[in-house]
């Protein structure tokens, strides 16, 4: 997995690039954790993100639950493998996807 981000005042864009898994989830976990103070605007762009498990399903309701405090989160180009598992899961009811 890559992590990319783009911040423009207090918004900011992650790019995941690759597989979210139970490898990769703690290092966006650790990333976000750190990257979110001040942001008001999150946009998780998953235009080149293959495949996600619960392990990073449950890294993007964590960070739901903190921009509910502090502002508004998002999802973006979310390819059709990735968005069939926010469906079963119920994610897509929780987050936004545009």
């Amino acid at each position: 997995m890559e992590i990319k981000k783009e911040l423009n005042g207090t918004a900011l864009t992650i790019k995941v690039i690759g597989r979210l898994d139970a490898g990769s989830a703690p290092e966006l976990s650790k990333f976000i954790t750190s990257a979110l103070d001040g942001v008001t605007d999150l946009t998780f762009d998953f235009a080149e993100l293959q495949y996600i498990a619960s392990a990073g399903l449950r890294v993007l309701l964590v960070a739901q639950k903190r921009m509910n405090k502090q502002g508004s989160m998002k999802l973006i180009h979310v390819n059709e493998t990735v968005m069939e598992v926010l469906d079963m899961t119920g994610f897509a009811s929780l987050m936004t996807i545009e």
